[in-house]
């Protein structure tokens, strides 16, 4: 019996630590991540529309030079804490090319 509490115990911590974008990405999430990913400072650009949708996170970027961007980062809670991927971003008007093989 206390084995059964033990695990649904266990379980439960599983599943409320677990979390969606829209409470595990910040805003400073999206402007650090997406400053390295770009190669440009946090103040080179303005994000906008941002959309969370499970653990993903879309967003729209604007650089001062009037690139624009399509970005997106994933975010989620664990046991070991908050997690946050590193912004994957592709310029509009462009095909869409995995960044590890540039």
């Amino acid at each position: 019996m206390i084995r059964k509490i033990v695990i649904t115990g266990v379980f439960l911590s599983f599943t409320t630590l677990s979390g969606c974008a829209s409470q595990a990405v910040t805003g400073t999430h999206l402007e650090e991540n997406t400053a390295f990913s770009l190669g440009m400072d946090k103040s080179d650009f303005t994000i906008s529309n941002r959309r969370d949708s499970g653990i993903k996170t879309s967003y729209l970027v604007k650089t001062n030079s009037g690139q624009q961007y399509s970005c997106y980062v994933t975010g989620t809670f664990s046991i070991v804490g908050r997690a946050v991927s590193d912004a994957i971003c592709n310029e509009k008007g462009k095909l869409a090319r995995n960044p590890l093989l540039r």
